[in-house]
């Protein structure tokens, strides 16, 4: 009798082909994945397309999208002339969006830590307290947060609009760490206080690599609403070397006789998208791993 080695009956085995007809459903479904991601781009490819045209193309309807002379940077230049430059304004936002994250990071991964870890008296009740403030538009509170800058003599200042728009950053910042701290198993730290890892150095070099996804998390988030935000600027602002890009933009889109100035528009549309793209495209990979943290247990 003659036994069949298993590599053998490996090498005889028929390769397992997925079957012919769900290959209509796959074709369909990379068909349906191409026309969406063509229909989100769109918008992007014509708006840096349309800065791109001449001075004289940019008043034409918007078809078709791109130059039909040579391309010109002469909305870029426009945008630049404005007031004291788009340096000036991309650096104002740049100010506003970094110091918005970095204190956003800090105070939730703090806060978040607290609630996830710790015990102390009503701790739910101002859980969910932190959480209803969300729901209040933030429209309605914009009187009493200039009135407090004004007490503490932030008005009209780069500082003032960073602490409002940290405070509209937290609850949802302080939710997300808590999740990220509760998937993380308590045996790891209960392990670093045997060995003598205690308070802050438990936090920042054994806590703080388990929870990264979610801080990235929170720090795209909070980088990117600060960096779009225009209403409070619009309101809490009165300096034009302070306005941050949103500001400028509303500024910059009128042209001679009120006609908009579509070309300085879409070029100053561009210089906004191209920080929050790259963020986004560097950090995508933290960001899903962020917002699933604590979901399954």
């Amino acid at each position: 009798m003659t036994l069949a080695l298993p590599s053998e009956a490996r090498t005889d085995r028929p390769v397992a082909r997925r079957p012919a007809k769900n290959r209509p459903m796959r074709v369909l479904f990379h068909v349906t994945g191409v026309l969406c991601a063509a229909l989100f781009l769109a918008p992007i490819a014509f708006v840096v397309l349309g800065s791109l045209r001449s001075a004289s193309e940019t008043v034409r309807p918007p078809l078709p999208p791109w130059p039909e002379g040579e391309p010109s940077l002469a909305s870029y230049a426009r945008l630049d002339a404005f007031g004291d430059g788009i340096l000036t304004y991309a650096g104002n936002s740049l100010f506003v969006a970094l110091g918005t994250t970095v204190l956003t990071i800090l105070v939730s991964v703090l806060a978040g830590y607290g609630f996830s870890r710790h015990r102390f008296p009503m701790k739910g009740f101002a859980f969910v307290l932190i959480l209803s403030t969300i729901m209040i538009p933030f429209q309605s509170i914009l009187t009493p947060l200039f009135l407090i800058l004004a007490k503490l003599g932030l008005q009209n200042t780069l500082s003032g609009l960073v602490l409002i728009y940290t405070t509209l950053q937290l609850p949802f910042s302080v939710f997300m760490m808590r999740n990220a701290f509760d998937a993380v198993p308590k045996e790891i730290e209960e392990a670093a206080r045997i060995e003598g890892v205690t308070g802050l150095r438990l936090l920042v070099f054994v806590m703080g690599p388990l929870v990264l996804p979610g801080i990235v998390t929170v720090g795209l988030f909070a980088f990117l609403n600060a960096w779009n935000e225009f209403l409070a600027a619009l309101v809490l602002l009165t300096d034009q070397s302070k306005f941050t890009l949103p500001v400028l933009m509303t500024a910059v889109r009128s042209g001679h006789y009120g006609a908009v100035d579509w070309g300085a528009v879409q070029a100053g549309v561009t210089v906004m998208m191209i920080p929050c793209l790259l963020l986004f495209l560097i950090l995508q990979r933290f960001y899903i791993r962020g917002l699933t943290a604590g979901a399954v247990k």
